[in-house]
């Protein structure tokens, strides 16, 4: 079992937009104030260069367009409703958004599958929707496969008794928080956990400072260190800046690489850069317009393919 993969599945976007429906609670989404058309083509723009410099150093990205006869603004982050695994299963999970539950689209599965990978199971938990409970897929949970353990920061977006099911159908140990920020002076959950951590193989990048409660900061810090994990603690600023967003992935002759944007580089110290450097190199990419509207970064782009080859 590995941690790190070296396929990843993106979708090029075609009407990306700041989502109306998803702002209600990723606080991290801003306006800008540019034209709709102009701002899908500065997406498109960040998007391929991204899947450029991703290539270059070796990484595997199997490239889906959207679909332009569907509303969906938010296609372009993929791992919230769908995840592939080494058993040949595909998990696909309930959406808060009424207009992300579009992105769920066979046409991903017959690429992937035209690629050489095997699908053996669907397991779908979208049936969920109907009760108004929702698990966002890598962006809810963020696995350590390796030590199998699951973590998530509880939200809106993250139903506590889904991700246990999901933890029992798929063999981990469920570690659950909530990790918080602030809004106007209150402090309220964040969206997705994988904006404020990132597990690779050997070092676990984490905004401790999100998870308030004492007790279950401690339980994190302590499954993380039991596993051999380095943990690099960022602030919440950092997080802000998508520094927790972050995926490992391996590229050429089976290096790894850090996978973040652009945005969240420049919010590290040197003293990080250079923890994360001893571990593997780190790639970045300019993200901007993608982040302010769409409220997510590097991580949320990219869903691992762990399949079996046919």
């Amino acid at each position: 079992m590995q941690q790190t993969t070296n396929t990843i599945l993106m979708v090029r976007p075609i009407n990306f937009r700041m989502n109306e429906q998803t702002a209600i609670n990723n606080y991290f989404q801003e306006e800008l104030k540019i034209k709709n058309a102009e701002i899908n083509a500065k997406a498109q723009h960040e998007f391929d260069s991204f899947v450029e410099k991703l290539r270059d150093v070796g990484i595997n990205v199997v490239v889906v367009s959207d679909d332009k006869l569907m509303d969906t603004p938010d296609s372009i982050f993929p791992n919230n409703w769908v995840s592939f695994h080494n058993n040949g299963d595909v998990a696909i999970y309930p959406m808060f958004a009424e207009n992300r539950r579009l992105e769920r689209r066979e046409e991903v599965f017959i690429k992937l599958e035209e690629e050489g990978f095997k699908i053996n199971n669907i397991v779908d938990y979208t049936g969920a929707e109907d009760e108004g409970v929702f698990l966002e897929g890598t962006g809810s949970i963020i696995l350590d496969r390796v030590n199998r353990k699951a973590y998530c920061a509880l939200s809106p977006r993250a139903d506590e008794d889904l991700f246990i099911e999901f933890c029992e159908d798929f063999e981990y140990t469920p570690v659950i928080f909530t990790a918080n920020q602030t809004v106007d002076g209150k402090r309220l959950p964040i969206y997705h956990t994988n904006v404020m951590m990132c597990i690779a193989e050997n070092f676990a990048v984490i905004c401790l400072d999100s998870i308030d409660d004492k007790k279950e900061r401690k339980n994190v810090v302590k499954h993380l260190k039991s596993d051999g994990k380095e943990i690099i603690s960022i602030s919440e600023s950092q997080m802000h800046n998508f520094a927790g967003n972050m995926l490992q992935l391996r590229g050429q002759d089976d290096k790894r690489f850090l996978i973040m944007s652009g945005a969240a580089y420049n919010s590290l110290t040197k003293e990080q850069v250079s923890k994360i450097e001893r571990h593997c190199a780190i790639v970045s990419s300019s993200l901007e317009t993608i982040e302010t509207c769409g409220g997510g970064s590097a991580r949320c782009m990219m869903a691992e393919v762990f399949l079996p080859r046919a």
